[in-house]
């Protein structure tokens, strides 16, 4: 019996263990304010204000979406 209790101790904390992380989920947006395209026109995501904090939109998208793709 002693190894049916701990099997389902295991069992239950696994299930919880789920259920906690899975309030951890995303809720959308975006992790950086110049991700998002409502916010690339902003001076906080334009040269020279968000070059010392690296989130330029071209920095946090790896490209200007600015500019025209070739």
């Amino acid at each position: 019996m002693t190894t049916m209790k701990r099997k389902t101790k295991g069992f239950l904390l696994a299930t919880l263990s789920v259920f906690a992380l899975s309030a951890c989920a995303h809720q959308g947006g975006y992790r950086y304010e110049c991700q998002d395209p409502e916010n690339w026109d902003k001076k906080e995501c334009k040269e020279p204000v968000c070059i010392a904090s690296g989130t330029c939109t071209k920095d946090v998208l790896g490209f200007d979406p600015t500019e025209e793709q070739p």
